[in-house]
């Protein structure tokens, strides 16, 4: 497809090591095996990769700096690795998102409605929502995943996700995307979903709301 980047095919010129596909599809496949071998129950969705995150990582929602806390959650058994060079590259969607994925204290797996980077023509380190004819392109890898996975608990970060998902018939929850100025909501979500006090602090012996 033009101006779109498969990260577990294709080679980004810019940052990644030359093996970096098969870093990033051996990251997908340990991903999928661990949610296999945990009987994960969740699934959050969310539009498309991110030059910041999932070009790099091939993991959806998840940038270089939050690759540590995917492995934590999945109780260490989910080995990934980095597939770019130079220094670690963080997404503040990624950040939010691992944010309360420590909350709630289970493992998710995470996945766009459109599994690819989609960016603006000749500008590849850039974002743009994909199209319709993309992401109809690709679902029956969602529904094959749906399929794979069995989840309990579909939730759709954000409107995009939430219409692709319904575009293609898949029922699911539906929290605000925490960007332009959607954090706070983001977390109100979540937090009432997976019935998690948020946000609280410790202060001293007594917790407090920040």
């Amino acid at each position: 497809m033009p101006s779109v980047f498969n990260p577990y095919s294709d080679v980004c010129p810019h940052f990644d090591l030359e093996d970096a596909p098969a870093r990033r599809r051996a990251n997908l496949q340990a991903h999928l095996q661990a949610s296999l071998n945990l009987k994960v129950e969740t699934l959050w969705v969310a539009r498309d990769l991110g030059y910041r995150g999932g070009r790099r990582t091939g993991i959806a929602l998840t940038d270089e700096a939050n690759l540590g806390n995917l492995t934590r959650s999945y109780r260490d058994q989910l080995p990934v690795v980095r597939a770019t060079k130079g220094p670690v590259v963080a997404e503040r969607t990624a950040a939010v998102v691992w944010e309360m994925v420590r909350q709630i204290n289970i493992p998710v797996f995470t996945w766009n409605v459109f599994p690819l980077h989609p960016h603006d023509q000749d500008q590849p380190l850039t974002n743009r929502c994909h199209t319709r004819a993309e992401r109809q392109s690709c679902g029956w890898l969602l529904q094959a995943l749906l399929t794979l996975l069995q989840p309990v608990k579909i939730v759709a970060i954000g409107n995009d996700a939430a219409a692709g998902l319904h575009d293609l018939g898949i029922e699911c929850l539906k929290v605000r995307h925490p960007s332009y100025g959607g954090i706070a909501d983001f977390r109100r979500g979540i937090s009432s979903i997976y019935d998690v006090d948020w946000p609280v602090k410790l202060n001293g012996n007594s917790p407090h709301l920040l």
